[in-house]
């Protein structure tokens, strides 16, 4: 199965409700009793251990930690520090019903230009032309650069109205003959996480109206608004409690739970995940995303994954598709993409994330792209990603020549096959 990340239990807690002992002991798995009477001093570590055994070099090395001797030593071990938990099984979700489908989708906006008489003087193509679907229980990454188009694809979505052009399929519904009850349906059906938990959150309510308002929208009884309120703040692993509190009085990663409550409390298929960990601390991402691991599993949930860590796209994804000025240019597997990319600009993103390994770290090749990105307003005949691309400069001036002229159309490898829409 595929391994989950470690989470940083707990919160930090209040400062000005600072305890006795260890302000860490409360979330740290090694504590003893020592850890809860006396806050540790900053002190040098002291390694007996041969320097090829040891875990790091001692000398200069301070922590303000009681057992910090036994960690350097190697007494005590990574996996017994933060042990692991156990694997994710791998779900063959090939062949399951299609929940949504998007066929060659297209918004353009227009760049206006004038103060009292205003004219049209060009057209940002921030969506040109993508195809993508999402079957029972997979999650889709849509990865890409800031600007490449990936929020505005998703608000495309969540907008439930006729595109400019293209299609957008909900259940096998097509959103724009969709009549009014349809249409009632797939905003219970497709819910949506955004990427600030803070700014998503009214201050000024408390958590029971925040989770129930989509239920208040769609006429549920106050009484069970309050149960099922309850019920998924313990789904998403808080206490059913904390209904009566306000969002300053949570953590980001709390915050963030209470978003995805919010979006749980309809009982949808699919789920929009706007970048939903970007605004985290590291060790809080890893509990968000197991959560999610979680309760894709266990609800059967389908995600839309809108990211731009690509670390965190392989962690949580099925499959991978890659968005560059407002086109998909690589689409398949995401273990085939990781592992074998075709397009040199999917290559450039993966070189970029960074290995936990300094000796591999070291050795491997990073592929610098060079120049600008281009304006979403220019028009291209050929293929967009000529002016930044390493294999362009490489090849004889006939081949150069079909770069500019002619736009590639998609090639099937071992990875999915985009249903029409054009690669670059």
């Amino acid at each position: 199965g595929k391994e989950r990340l470690v989470p940083l239990e707990g919160r930090p807690p209040q400062l000005n409700a600072l305890p006795k002992g260890c302000p860490f002991a409360e979330r740290c798995p090694i504590a003893v009793e020592a850890c809860l009477e006396a806050e540790p001093d900053l002190q040098e570590v002291h390694g007996e251990v041969p320097a090829a055994e040891s875990v790091v070099d001692s000398e200069g090395h301070f922590a303000a930690c009681i057992r910090a001797d036994e960690i350097d030593s190697g007494a005590l071990k990574a996996h017994e520090i933060f042990p692991r938990p156990e694997p994710v099984e791998i779900v063959d979700r090939s062949g399951r019903e299609k929940v949504l489908e998007v066929t060659d989708l297209v918004k353009h906006f227009p760049l206006t230009k004038g103060a009292v008489f205003r004219r049209r003087v060009g057209t940002v193509r921030a969506v040109d032309g993508i195809s993508f679907e999402l079957q029972t229980g997979q999650t889709l990454g849509l990865v890409g650069e800031s600007g490449c188009g990936k929020s505005t694809a998703v608000t495309q979505v969540m907008e439930m109205k006729k595109p400019q052009s293209g299609t957008i399929t909900i259940n096998g519904v097509n959103v724009e003959s969709a009549n009014p009850q349809q249409r009632r349906e797939m905003r219970k059906d497709v819910q949506i996480v955004f990427q600030n938990p803070s700014a998503a959150l009214d201050p000024r309510l408390p958590v029971l109206d925040i989770v129930g308002e989509p239920l208040t929208a769609h006429g549920v009884a106050a009484a069970d608004r309050e149960k099922r309120v309850g019920d998924m703040l313990e789904l998403v692993g808080l206490d059913r409690s904390m209904a009566s509190r306000y969002p300053h009085e949570f953590s980001g990663g709390q915050k963030q739970r209470i978003g995805i409550a919010r979006a749980l409390i309809t009982d949808p298929k699919v789920l929009v995940l706007d970048e939903p960990v970007s605004a985290l601390d590291v060790s809080i991402q890893a509990g968000v995303i197991n959560l999610l691991e979680d309760l894709r599993d266990r609800l059967g949930l389908s995600y839309v994954f809108v990211a731009h860590d690509l670390a965190v796209v392989r962690q949580i994804s099925d499959v991978i598709a890659v968005m560059y000025l407002g086109r998909i240019i690589e689409y398949g597997p995401v273990a085939d993409v990781y592992e074998n990319p075709k397009h040199p600009y999917t290559r450039a993103l993966i070189s970029a994330v960074p290995v936990p390994d300094p000796e591999v770290e070291s050795k491997r090749t990073q592929v610098l792209l060079e120049g600008d990105l281009p304006a979403p307003t220019q028009e291209f005949t050929g293929c967009a990603f000529v002016s930044r691309c390493p294999l362009y400069k490489l090849l004889d001036a006939d081949a150069q020549a079909k770069c500019r002229e002619v736009s590639p159309e998609p090639v099937s490898y071992t990875h999915l096959t985009l249903p029409t829409s054009d690669l670059v």
